[in-house]
């Protein structure tokens, strides 16, 4: 068995795997959790994934892990890691297979007590508009012509084509498109698989949910995104996939087969990277932008989508009804970014995994509307618990790189959630509380199964008690379409 490594407390929420734990660590782990969320990680084997990617090279100051970490490929999900450029590596597992999974909100001007009495027929209109399940296919079919376009413009595509409106874009992170994508680095297969995915949720944890906002912590924050309590908004989590999936599965394959001809072995063979300078690792960070425009392109479409069920259940125009975009986030990406280190300034690639920017104000990459507060960080909790907005703070980029938490995080894989809980017990749970639930499947109910997670009231007060963010608005579900 592994050594697990062992953890030093630093503050409350803060968490230290020095680095004499695993040979070849070049900097020490860092685990922002607290005594709550601690008994549910210690022993676990995301502990070694985090002290294995402090041995990558060229990693700067802390590899650092989330307070929803668990257990992932390569890198554990809530991970982040932050490379030079001309000495660090860039590693598919540090991104993730799902390619620029996101999650994005949509307000609108309903309160809870007009969608409640239609609450049913409306959900029932978003699990028609919007496809989901396991490999769904019919939101917005596309000609082969038409995948490098989307591959190459993101969301700006989907709004040139009426799919979404030309002020949603500046509500988007990177405004929806990474310029870096280039479409001839994405193979015949991927392509193949996105043909049919455009406009659709898929399965496994993405949803598209109505909520209430149920309180505001952060008024002036609150006000500018547009929240209010008792205003009804909609939150969808989705990403590039089988596209992503398999522009990830390619280019793991080729550093596998790189690295075994150069002699190379890692601690963990999932950490698979190329030098970023290197020929492999510019392919793949133009192969990953490119699913990530993919990405944009489709949480868009499924906007549009979510405007036309709204439209047609409650009788009035989009417009009528806002359904404006507050702000869309992503959480499996690898971006250039300046961040300070101890010889100043530099720039410096950024993995994110399974975690979310969380810039504060004044940051450039900030939309202009919310740039004197900070940037919008969105926390999905699961089908029965709350989720959260919050905002970035200075502290986080000194603490983080600007990052944060994406979720509430797993407590159970799936198979376990599947063996542990009953879809009758799910669903009749839900339905005491008034939360309407349609899945393409018992699996994609019990695998979602609110006792399937880690506690988000714990997660969101990790992250704000570390400094990494400030919370803005808590939401409650009325209703979840799930693949």
């Amino acid at each position: 068995m592994p050594k697990v490594p062992k953890l030093v407390a630093r503050d409350e929420f803060t968490y230290e795997i020095p680095r004499d734990e695993v040979e070849g660590m070049r900097v020490p782990g860092i685990l922002f959790s607290d005594a709550a969320l601690l008994s549910g990680v210690e022993g676990d084997p995301s502990l070694l994934q985090l002290a294995n990617v402090a041995t990558l090279p060229g990693i700067e100051r802390y590899a650092y892990a989330m307070p929803d970490i668990h257990f992932g490929y390569g890198f554990p999900v809530g991970g982040v890691a932050a490379f030079d450029l001309q000495e660090g590596v860039v590693s598919p597992g540090g991104i993730g297979y799902d390619i620029n999974c996101g999650v994005r909100l949509i307000r609108t001007s309903l309160s809870a007590d007009e969608v409640r009495p239609r609450l049913s027929a409306l959900i029932d209109r978003l699990y028609r508009e919007v496809p989901a399940g396991v490999g769904s296919h019919g939101g917005y079919p596309l000609r082969p012509a038409e995948v490098d376009e989307v591959l190459a413009r993101g969301a700006p595509w989907a709004v040139e084509r009426g799919l979404g409106r030309p002020a949603d874009l500046p509500a988007l992170e990177e405004e929806g498109r990474l310029a870096a994508a280039d479409p001839h680095e994405v193979s015949d297969a991927a392509r193949k698989r996105g043909l049919k995915q455009l406009g659709t949720l898929g399965a496994g944890n993405h949803f598209l949910e109505v909520q209430v906002v149920d309180q505001i912590f952060w008024p002036e924050f609150a006000e500018v995104l547009g929240l209010a309590p008792g205003r009804v908004v909609v939150m969808l989590h989705t990403g590039s996939r089988g596209l992503g999936h398999q522009v990830a599965t390619d280019f793991i394959q080729r550093m596998d087969r790189r690295l075994f001809e150069s002699h190379v072995t890692l601690v963990d063979r999932q950490l698979s990277c190329a030098p970023i300078a290197s020929d492999d690792g510019q392919r793949y960070l133009a192969a990953m932008a490119a699913a990530a425009n993919f990405a944009w392109a489709n949480r868009q479409t499924i906007t549009h989508g979510v405007r036309r069920a709204f439209a047609s259940v409650f009788e009035r125009t989009a417009e009528e009804l806002d359904l404006g975009v507050v702000y869309d986030i992503a959480h499996n990406m690898a971006k250039v970014e300046e961040h300070r280190t101890n010889g100043g300034p530099k720039r410096l690639l950024v993995h994110r995994k399974g975690a979310t920017r969380a810039f504060p104000a004044g940051r450039e990459e900030v939309p202009a509307a919310y740039r004197l507060l900070g940037q919008p960080v969105l926390i999905p909790g699961d089908m029965g618990t709350a989720s959260y907005v919050l905002g970035g703070l200075a502290s986080a980029m000194e603490r983080s790189f600007g990052s944060s938490c994406h979720g509430a995080g797993r407590r159970l894989s799936r198979h376990a959630a599947v063996r542990s809980f009953r879809y009758e017990d799910v669903t009749r749970e839900l339905a005491r509380r008034g939360i309407v639930v349609r899945s393409t499947s018992r699996e994609g109910v019990t695998e979602e199964a609110p006792g399937a997670y880690k506690d988000v009231e714990e997660v969101v007060r990790v992250a704000e008690g570390a400094g990494l963010t400030r919370r803005v608005a808590r939401l409650l579900p009325l209703g979840v379409v799930k693949g």
